[in-house]
């Protein structure tokens, strides 16, 4: 009985047992998005896309470079010489020439490309917005997952020292050997679960390393700020307002409205190409034409005869008309995620306002008491195990209504495409 009397003073320090702190990166969720923005491998790459489409307006901005052409005699069988450029035995010729774009191909051309540095901008928001999301996202469940290890490495530890205890009362032959048993599967049972958990832990970790740039052999320790999710309610906030807030600044609803303007300009430029430039020409001979020492001045112009453009034309139409419908399906889409998101986020606060804040202490406080009871033999081993379970349980679907009420906070922010709640 002295045993079991020890394990009991071990046993009323389940609650306050600290985890032991090894080398680690300490990583609040702020640090982690000032990481992810200068260090993510995606948004860089789309950074350079920015980079890309600004060169391609550069290039519209050119013009045509002029070309020149010269010829001269090669050999000249009569002098027997090669190259000669005489006015008595000599020949060449010489052209320069201009392209001139018409219908304002080159304005048109110009706008198209300041378009399209819009198009990656708004691709690089958008990417944006699903990376912060997705980190966001997955900080919160790293964290909750940490915090639920601890639940299971406390009972563990209980159990196993409970487990101890009873091996060594069941040789004496004070308990029966069922209640070792019990105990027993109740500990593969932790351990398995526990497993599974830091599995998907480990994968969280990954997930964070690679989206911040962080060497994968760094140990990390979250870090959650207490206020987390204590500032605007959700029920203050108006449906109307959060779709408001989605339409101005949904990235993919302006992509897909930018979308729209690039195949507008683009339609604008194909009909100006079924235009025929012109390109002018100069040139001079020195005995080739007449009279000898001729100078020319030259223009050509290709006649739209087949030709007319009428293929690129006809693309741009439909280009137009499935912007349109991108935007119509954005709409509807972006209106359906908002409403569901914050019907989602509404029943989460409902919940999780309806649990008693002393709920935590409450139940800590009972769990003494049932040590004590348990030492006192007033409650079965059996009713024991089953409040230790009961206890897990509740933490754990605690630690999960807390992950889901900031999950779907930031599910809002993602749906809207802003930071209505931090």
């Amino acid at each position: 009985m002295k045993t079991i009397r020890l394990l009991f003073a071990f046993m009323l320090l389940f609650h306050v047992a600290a985890i032991a702190q090894t080398d680690s990166l300490k990583l609040d969720l702020s640090q982690a998005e000032r990481l992810f923005l200068t260090r993510n491998y995606q948004l860089l790459a789309a950074n350079y896309q920015i980079g890309q489409a600004q060169a391609e307006m550069i290039t519209a901005k050119l013009f045509d470079n002029p070309e020149l052409s010269y010829e001269n005699l090669f050999y000249n069988h009569e002098t027997k010489k090669f190259f000669e450029t005489s006015f008595a035995t000599g020949q060449y010729s010489a052209q320069i020439s201009q392209l001139i774009k018409l219908a304002g191909k080159r304005k048109k051309n110009i706008v198209l490309a300041q378009t399209g540095v819009k198009v990656a901008a708004q691709e690089y928001a958008e990417l944006l917005r699903n990376l912060r999301f997705q980190l966001r996202n997955t900080f919160y469940r790293a964290y909750y997952n940490g915090q639920s290890i601890k639940v299971y490495d406390q009972e563990i530890t209980s159990s196993q020292q409970l487990l101890n205890v009873y091996q060594q009362q069941l040789k004496m032959g004070n308990v029966a050997s069922k209640d070792v048993i019990r105990i027993q599967s109740l500990l593969i049972n932790l351990k398995t679960e526990l497993n599974s958990l830091l599995n998907e832990l480990e994968d969280n970790y990954k997930d964070i390393k690679l989206m911040c740039g962080i060497e994968a052999n760094v140990p990390l320790h979250l870090v959650l700020n207490p206020a987390k999710g204590s500032g605007n309610e959700v029920q203050k906030t108006p449906y109307t307002t959060l779709l408001d807030s989605a339409k101005t600044n949904r990235s993919d609803y302006q992509l897909a409205k930018t979308s729209l303007q690039y195949n507008e300009a683009n339609l604008k430029l194909q009909k100006a190409m079924a235009v025929p430039d012109v390109e002018l020409s100069l040139s001079y001979d020195l005995k080739g034409n007449y009279p000898e020492k001729y100078t020319g001045i030259g223009i050509r112009v290709p006649i739209p005869l087949f030709n007319r453009n009428q293929g690129e034309i006809k693309k741009a139409k439909i280009g137009i008309e499935a912007a349109n419908t991108t935007i119509q399906m954005q709409e509807a889409l972006l209106a359906n995620e908002v409403y569901n998101s914050y019907q989602t986020a509404l029943r989460s606060e409902q919940q999780y306002k309806s649990i008693d804040p002393q709920f935590s202490t409450n139940f800590d406080q009972l769990m003494v008491g049932i040590n004590k009871n348990f030492k006192d033999r007033n409650i079965s081993l059996i009713e024991f195990l089953d409040f230790y379970q009961s206890y897990k349980e509740s933490t754990l679907q605690l630690n999960q209504l807390r992950f889901e009420r900031l999950s779907n906070r930031e599910e809002i922010n993602y749906v809207t495409g802003s930071n209505i709640f931090k």
